[in-house]
């Protein structure tokens, strides 16, 4: 098995979008001891946004996969991806939605002619399904009857990654971080046990 451990957190190891995608790949590789990983940290200027490259092949309908700048990266991430057998991201909500970091690597790997086609009846991915994982770290509510702001983050990631064929997403989430230190304290044991009873039950399954 090939993980792929994707964190937007730009506070790093210290994120705790970060610790619980971690916590998740943990959890892969105590029922898959031989995986390998493959972390990709996307803050920091570790990821540059599309270029003009990368639009004049969109804008031509080229299926081209060569080229320089983001271009070549955009296939370079693309390749990473497709040799995941599973993908985990680690995001932090920000503004009522994805990072720019993540934004960026979506624009990279949701590509028309390579990770996606065009058919009468919309938009098909081109990649085989396979499990995503995805943790999300939120200062305050995000989900349930406490929530005093829209959600744009998991809706998006759920619409726009199986456009390239991934539909099997798991949304873990901790919540409630900008709430004080025992709330936030609170909300990671919630978050990792919730974490831990998934996997409990995949294994019984």
């Amino acid at each position: 098995m090939n993980i792929l451990h994707l964190s937007a957190s730009p506070r790093g190891d210290q994120g705790d979008s970060h610790q619980l995608s971690s916590c998740i790949v943990e959890q892969l590789l105590a029922r898959h001891p031989g995986a390998g990983v493959t972390r990709r940290a996307l803050a920091g200027g570790a990821l540059a946004h599309v270029d003009g490259d990368y639009a004049r092949v969109l804008a031509s309908a080229s299926d081209e996969t060569g080229g320089h700048g983001s271009l070549g990266c955009s296939e370079r991430l693309i390749e990473e991806l497709a040799c995941a057998d599973v993908l985990v991201i680690g995001t932090p909500m920000y503004n009522l939605t994805v990072p720019s970091t993540l934004k960026s690597w979506i624009d990279h790997v949701v590509r028309i002619h390579r990770t996606m086609r065009r058919t009468p009846g919309g938009k098909v991915g081109t990649l085989p399904d396979r499990p995503v994982y995805i943790a999300i770290a939120s200062g305050s509510w995000r989900t349930g009857e406490r929530a005093r702001q829209p959600d744009f983050l998991e809706p998006y990631l759920r619409a726009v990654l199986p456009m390239i064929g991934l539909k099997d997403i798991t949304v873990f989430t901790v919540e409630g971080l900008g709430l004080g230190p025992e709330q936030a304290a609170a909300s990671r044991t919630q978050a990792r046990a919730a974490v831990e009873r998934f996997f409990a039950v995949q294994q019984a399954a």
